[in-house]
């Protein structure tokens, strides 16, 4: 009975990713004369809304075929929001509970989301509790810790198998530049990066990887200074990316190149990105955003030509009473002004201060 449960549950799974595997590549124009072409990969469009949904089937899936995951089990996430929110989608389709360990910080759209999945929400004060409580919750109910912070690297099939990675080489095949000269993405498990560094190594590309950190992260430091038990304590306001310390997850032999972002910086290329294309997403697109803008400048100053791809990460339907509350943003001491004329200066001249 067991058996046949589980093969039910990965059919399911497999059968999701037929239907929502692929997501769009838009472009972000930029001067023709640049030479240089920006895409952004838009995983909102998950039946989750977010990247997230990638890794949660991954997680899911490696807990049932590594038999920690059968008929009745309880599920149990650390996460900022949007991985437990794709958690509790499947957990909903495959008939199981499903228990979120969120720092109280979470957006609330985002705790909505994981109620509407039929999810549980456990609130902890900071970022940094929720291994601990998530681990002390699964052992109360006898349940399984997807443990995303861990698992994420080893999850996700690097080689290929439809991977984000594969799906961006193969839609990149007819542009001008078909090989990426940089892949920016933020770093939350650090599981996006190790698999763009790791299939580009396979392929034998020559693209590079660059992650943009958000403030209060650990993972710069832990990157620049080899000390993977670098920790700051804090965590980043940017949910989705940043860590108070260097997660399992996150390998830094993939990576070529770091930025730190600041929260402002990161906010104001969102709201950009709004204002130049219409694509609503959230803070950590912002990230991504201003870290490529970043390349693209140093790319120019080098007078090279070729492709960035970045992405949008989820919807920033998800912030609206933060990032994109004005009131919130006043609140926390962030003054945007400074970094959009930066973006918009960028945009113009192809000069980065």
């Amino acid at each position: 009975m067991t058996d046949l449960w589980i093969r039910r549950a990965i059919s399911l799974l497999e059968a999701d990713a037929n239907r929502s595997a692929d997501t769009h590549l838009h472009r972000f124009e930029l001067p023709e004369h640049w030479g240089i072409e920006l895409y952004l990969k838009d995983e909102s469009v998950h039946p989750t809304g977010s990247l997230k949904h990638r890794l949660a089937r991954s997680l899911i899936l490696y807990g049932l075929v590594n038999g920690k995951i059968t008929e009745g089990t309880t599920l149990v996430e650390a996460s900022s929001g949007s991985t437990a929110v794709s958690e509790a989608y499947f957990a909903r389709m495959l008939g199981l509970d499903f228990i979120a360990v969120v720092p109280k910080t979470t957006s609330i759209e985002k705790i909505e989301l994981i109620e509407f999945y039929a999810g549980r929400c456990h609130l902890v004060d900071a970022a940094g509790q929720v291994d601990a409580a998530a681990r002390a919750l699964a052992a109360e109910t006898g349940g399984y810790y997807l443990d995303q912070f861990t698992y994420a690297e080893r999850a996700t099939d690097w080689r290929g198998n439809n991977n984000i990675a594969e799906s961006v080489y193969a839609q990149m095949a007819a542009e001008a530049h078909p090989i990426p000269s940089w892949i920016v993405v933020g770093a939350g498990t650090g599981g996006t990066s190790a698999t763009f560094g790791r299939y580009a190594r396979y392929k034998g590309h020559e693209t590079k990887i660059c992650v943009g950190d958000p403030e209060g992260s650990s993972f710069y430091e832990g990157w620049r200074t080899g000390n993977m038990g670098y920790a700051t304590g804090k965590g980043s306001r940017i949910e989705g990316i940043g860590r108070p310390s260097v997660e399992p997850s996150f390998v830094p032999g993939v990576i070529d190149h770091m930025v730190q972002v600041s929260d402002a910086a990161s906010l104001a290329a969102m709201h950009l990105l709004r204002a130049k294309t219409r694509y609503f997403a959230g803070g950590s697109t912002g990230t991504n955003l201003y870290a490529a803008f970043g390349i693209i400048a140093q790319m120019l100053e080098r007078g090279q030509q070729g492709s960035v791809v970045t992405l949008i990460c989820d919807s920033g339907e998800r912030y609206a009473n933060t990032y994109y509350n004005q009131q919130w943003v006043t609140e926390q001491g962030l003054d945007l002004a400074p970094h959009t004329a930066q973006l918009e200066h960028f945009l113009q001249t192809g000069l980065w201060d």
